[in-house]
């Protein structure tokens, strides 16, 4: 399977809708769109998850990293998911303490955390 990326302004963030399979083939796509969007300016990012079917180590690397890249720049990396089988892979790692996870894109938007 592939992955789908498309982006959106919603406010002053930026929504990183996320389709398919986060794997070792298809992450660097996403490191590319998200090194992309800090380097033109865009510090406040959301990851809209609820499309992807599969998430691997290195689609967990590849968001750690995104993270670090945004706060770098004093921004916030929000994730949307709402599907236990991914959830579960955020709680085994211990990453649900290192990102807001939300389960619509409007709640991570209107965060304040």
């Amino acid at each position: 399977m592939d992955l789908s990326l498309s982006t959106r302004s919603v406010g002053d963030r930026t929504v990183v809708e996320v389709g398919g399979e986060i794997d070792v083939y298809t992450a660097p796509k996403l490191r590319e769109q998200l090194v992309e969007l800090v380097n033109d300016g865009k510090y406040h990012l959301v990851v809209d998850m609820e499309g992807v079917d599969f998430l691997d180590s290195t689609g967990l690397g590849v968001l750690v990293g995104g993270l670090k890249r945004v706060r770098a720049h004093e921004g916030s990396l929000r994730l949307v998911c709402n599907q236990e089988r991914i959830l579960k892979i955020f709680r085994i790692t211990g990453l649900t303490k290192v990102f807001p996870i939300h389960t619509s894109v409007e709640d991570a938007v209107n965060a304040t955390d």
